[in-house]
């Protein structure tokens, strides 16, 4: 038995001083009304009402506990009100997962104009490239960059994220320009260890998707080490623009295989559930969707018109 619902049922007949006419206010059958009212007489082991044909009584018992249900009833719905309203805004501990180099370079900012928004909320960040366990690990929500997400957990798209081969115009003036995928098999290529396809970059050809096995000396499982690298003259990289969009920008590395695109990656919000969503993740999620619309900043020089300085395009 539901005792909540019971003393409900037990109030309202008592209002309204009849099991048909509390039935009917309530969306019940009378005979649920009755029952419900005859269990909690037979939980408490007493009678609460006595029952004529034409009307309802209280007992001395029934008029005292129907003066404390009356009062547990208000408090425990001005409970809920006032749970219903501190919910209805964001506020409290906001727990995100995310990358390492996304996260320092463009999601703090974000992060900080989100909670000069929102001052009730609390925020914690951890950053890491590994794929946490939201429900084990108790984050309440997570961005991913990934070409397929593979998970049973709610995934809302938030941006594309384009990848682009590039080197140093140092590097390539020793060893020169690849024109093709294939003549990347040659050239010292550094390489991201958490990449699905480990050793293997994929490129957009005319003649649809090709695959080639790559190699170097270096491997690193933080991107940032690896632009670092590139720029330094030691090889080409495989890249999100929103790591080397800036060295694209100002020159100090190049796009390569123009002809060749890199298949794009999606930024996620990724969270446990989509039912009974706390607004601060609803509002962090929608506050992200906004503030990363197209055109992306770190896209800026593909717009504009950076000369290549090995290639001439």
């Amino acid at each position: 038995m539901d005792v909540f619902q019971a003393m409900r049922v037990f109030a309202k007949v008592v209002e309204l001083e009849g099991f048909s006419r509390a039935a009917e206010r309530l969306g019940i059958s009378a005979t649920a009304a009755s029952r419900q009212v005859a269990e909690l007489e037979a939980r408490l082991g007493v009678r609460l009402l006595h029952r004529t044909t034409r009307r309802l009584y209280l007992t001395d018992s029934g008029r005292s506990y129907y003066e404390r249900c009356t009062q547990i009833l208000n408090d425990l719905d001005e409970a809920e009100l006032t749970i219903s309203s501190a919910e209805g805004r964001p506020q409290g501990l906001l727990r995100v997962a995310a990358p390492v180099s996304f996260g320092v370079q463009h999601l703090t900012p974000l992060f900080l104009d989100y909670m000069e928004r929102y001052p009730e909320v609390k925020l914690e960040l951890s950053l890491s490239d590994r794929m946490v366990d939201l429900v084990e690990e108790g984050y309440d929500l997570a961005l991913r960059i990934t070409h397929e997400l593979k998970t049973t957990l709610v995934a809302r798209p938030l941006a594309v994220m384009r990848l682009v081969a590039c080197a140093a115009p140092a590097y390539l003036k020793r060893h020169g320009v690849p024109r093709t995928p294939e003549e990347l098999r040659h050239h010292e290529c550094l390489c991201y260890t958490y990449d699905a396809l480990r050793g293997v970059w994929e490129f957009e050809g005319p003649s649809g998707r090709v695959q080639v096995s790559i190699q170097g000396r270096l491997a690193s499982n933080n991107g940032d080490s690896l632009r670092a690298a590139a720029v330094a003259g030691r090889g080409i990289i495989q890249e999100p623009t929103f790591l080397v969009g800036e060295e694209l920008r100002q020159g100090r590395l190049v796009r390569l295989l123009p002809d060749y695109p890199v298949p794009s990656l999606t930024l996620y919000a990724v969270y446990p559930s989509r039912r009974y969503l706390s607004p601060k993740v609803r509002t962090l999620v929608d506050f992200l969707v906004d503030h990363l619309a197209e055109p992306l900043p770190w896209d800026a020089w593909m717009r504009g018109g950076v000369k290549d300085k090995v290639s001439g395009r």
